[in-house]
């Protein structure tokens, strides 16, 4: 018998009682006699591209997670569906491009009348998506959910709401009050009511316990006590997201690590339209996060092997957008650097829609393979039905591929990307839609109508706008981006006409 076990690792928050699930099982297009796969998902919150040792980082130490890419396959050009969270999250359980039920921002954000007046933001995750979690949990399995969700406040958006049967530590909000016990902006609140941001399910934890690791180890539990059993399991941290909040002892190490590898401790930034971004990669308690991930997935991938499971489990592990590196200017600078990359988190440049991404799968994967084929976030849902063998009851995916042909060395069709992000954002951007085709992405600006150009395969810092010079290019683009913002019914921001 061939087992086929899959882990996929991301990292993605929330509150309510599990719900039961009667829907009848998928069919199967493998061999019946294929064991069922087990899934884990990490989905990491503001994880930049650059954040990683295994992506050039020389000052965060990422042992586990660089030893994820050494096994098997990493994307150099892999996209998160929105610059902000609640857009790609949506996109992940889904299949779908964010803007085709109307979640274009943060859930929660505020909906800014500046020149323009930007589309409302849908405020939930609608029930009629035939979600990732359902799919599976229609084929026999057991569905978990840990961490961060921001798909909803309500108790009905909550993931037992959408095909997970068991849940910890998911709060009503995108951030979590506190990294540190007892997990509340505010420890002198009582503990009920909880307020967006309070975790819960946490409250007899050890006094010293630390979010990041808390969540992991839940998940390890968990693991455990279904080995037998087929799961599907999503651990979505909410670290790297703001408040930057460290353990002392991780914060001293890179304080020191400065020091030993010579990196200066002044803080530089550069302009960045209205808004100034960090260019300097030396923030010790930012640093001290990212190490909590990478613990993280090293604990996760140690109970696997003690398991057994490690050789039968494909991984995938990637971040909802990009590194939180530009605010506006009346703001602090961000936390992170995003270089070489273009702005960060919020923006349309690849500093805040281009994440990392790893895919490991032994035995499937040739081991320490790169690819620079453009994927996005719409993919996943295509590729793990694909490769657990499962199908979905209508055609949910719409605008994701399956990426296995990949892991034999295949192309994929040439298609394009797009971005939709029609709002005012306190990175600072300004509303924006973009697309890449091939090695050129442009990107328009809604308030004046100008658009840039960009050949990403010479120029992936975004330096030089080719726009006058490739005014053919920039028409093709161009065109291409208005068809596909008609047919997808992404809502246009418009003029205020109270300016």
């Amino acid at each position: 018998m061939i087992d086929k076990y899959i882990l996929f690792i991301l990292g993605l928050s929330f509150i309510a009682l599990p719900k039961a699930f009667g829907n009848t099982k998928e069919s199967n297009d493998i061999d019946s006699k294929v064991e069922k796969t087990n899934v884990v998902v990490f989905f990491i919150d503001d994880l930049g591209w650059s954040d990683l040792g295994c992506y050039g980082s020389k000052y965060h130490l990422t042992p586990n997670i660089d030893k994820l890419a050494s096994s098997g396959l990493k994307f150099k050009a892999a996209y998160s569906s929105s610059s902000v969270c609640s857009p790609t999250r949506s996109s992940l359980m889904t299949g779908k491009h964010p803007v085709r039920f109307g979640i274009t921002d943060w859930i929660g954000a505020s909906q800014k009348r500046r020149i323009l007046v930007t589309p409302k933001n849908h405020s939930f995750l609608p029930k009629e998506e035939n979600t990732l979690a359902e799919v599976f949990k229609s084929s026999g399995y057991q569905t978990a959910y840990f961490g961060k969700w921001h798909l909803g406040a309500r108790d009905e958006d909550h993931p037992s709401f959408h095909g997970f049967d068991y849940h910890r530590g998911v709060n009503r909000a995108g951030s979590p009050g506190s990294y540190y016990y007892p997990f509340r902006r505010n420890k002198k609140l009582p503990k009920i009511p909880l307020k967006p941001t309070d975790i819960p399910d946490f409250s007899d934890a050890k006094k010293n316990s630390y979010l990041t690791d808390l969540l992991s180890i839940e998940v390890t539990k968990y693991i455990e006590s279904n080995a037998d059993k087929p799961f599907f399991t999503i651990l979505s941290h909410y670290s790297v997201h703001t408040p930057i909040q460290a353990l002392k002892a991780d914060s001293e190490k890179y304080r020191k690590r400065l020091d030993e590898i010579g990196i200066a401790t002044e803080i530089k930034t550069r302009p960045e339209k209205n808004a100034i971004t960090r260019i300097t990669q030396n923030n010790p308690e930012y640093a001290a996060m990212v190490e909590s991930v990478d613990r993280s997935v090293g604990r996760v991938m140690q109970k696997l092997d003690e398991l057994d499971l490690l050789k039968k489990t494909i991984i995938i592990f990637t971040s909802d957008n990009g590194g939180l590196s530009t605010l506006q200017r009346n703001l602090r600078s961000g936390p992170a650097s995003c270089l070489p990359l273009r702005a960060g988190k919020g923006w349309l440049y690849e500093g805040g829609i281009r994440v990392p991404t790893i895919i490991s799968w032994p035995g499937r994967i040739i081991p320490g393979s790169v690819s620079d084929i453009p994927i996005t976030t719409c993919d996943v849902y295509p590729t793990l039905l694909k490769v657990a063998g499962l199908k979905s009851k209508t055609k949910q995916h719409l605008d994701g591929l399956d990426l296995s042909p990949i892991f034999k060395g295949s192309k994929l069709q040439d298609r394009p990307l797009f971005w939709h992000f029609p709002h005012y954002h306190g990175s600072g951007n300004l509303p924006s839609s973009s697309i890449r085709k091939g090695s050129y992405k442009l990107i328009r600006w809604y308030e004046d109508g100008s658009e840039e150009l960009y050949d990403i395969s010479i120029d992936d810092s975004e330096k030089n706008d080719i726009s006058e010079k490739n005014p053919e290019k920039r028409a093709e683009l161009s065109n291409e981006l208005s068809k596909w913002l008609k047919s997808s019914g992404a809502k246009i921001p418009v003029f205020n006409k109270d300016n």
